[in-house]
């Protein structure tokens, strides 16, 4: 299995989608997004539980995700016109 991240203009099949770059990266952005919410929450958190974003975990683990997934986006290459 080759490690080929060119993003495939025309996928044919879902095997497709899946082997590119361009699904897998915003992903594994949402992941690593949520699991760095989710730890900033439990070890940061907010003590008197009026932070709207650090007093519940679900909030945090959202945030983290969005934030993931624009952070990965600013990786992807630019196309050529």
């Amino acid at each position: 299995m080759s490690s080929n991240c060119e993003v495939n203009q025309n996928p044919k099949t879902a095997r497709d989608i899946f082997r590119s770059c361009s699904f897998w990266r915003p992903v594994i952005g949402i992941v690593l997004g949520g699991m760095a919410g989710f730890l900033y929450y439990y070890f940061v958190g907010c003590a008197s539980g009026t932070c709207p974003i650090t007093s519940h975990p679900l909030s945090s683990v959202m945030v983290g995700g969005i934030m993931g997934y624009l952070v990965a986006g600013i990786f992807e290459k630019k196309k050529d016109k």
